[in-house]
């Protein structure tokens, strides 16, 4: 059976997730190797996807100037959330690598150690990062 305009949707788009003995291939990375394969097109409907945070906060009832998304992916979680108005918080921690800090294209409006240093700091200061 051969499908005309093929689409792949996909949960995800991370190249890789973190596990007690080191970094595991995350969907995207198969994704991309079945989009380069077939020549199909994708659909995300999970992280970056922008629709993923705008339902959170329809979901919620806040506006993206109420929220902060805290994350260890530079890309999926603060990057998908500045892309939607909502502040991106990078955690040093997780799956972070050193060289995020310095990322080309996403520019976290914070980067904490922890969890606990991220919530400490909206705690203090308010969304005044």
């Amino acid at each position: 059976m051969k499908i005309k305009n093929p689409t792949l949707i996909s949960l995800g788009n991370g190249k890789f997730y973190q596990r007690t003995d080191g970094p595991c291939l995350d969907v995207g990375a198969f994704a991309q190797g079945l989009i380069f394969a077939s020549g199909c097109k994708q659909i995300i409907l999970g992280k970056p996807n922008a629709n993923y945070f705008n339902i959170a906060l329809e979901m919620m009832g806040l506006s993206a100037e109420e929220v902060v998304m805290i994350g260890d992916d530079i890309v999926s979680d603060v990057g998908g959330a500045q892309l939607c108005g909502i502040r991106g918080i990078q955690v040093r921690t997780g799956k972070f690598r050193p060289e995020w800090e310095n990322h080309a294209a996403v520019k976290p409006d914070l980067i904490a150690d922890t969890l606990y240093h991220a919530v400490k700091t909206i705690a203090d200061n308010g969304f005044n990062l």
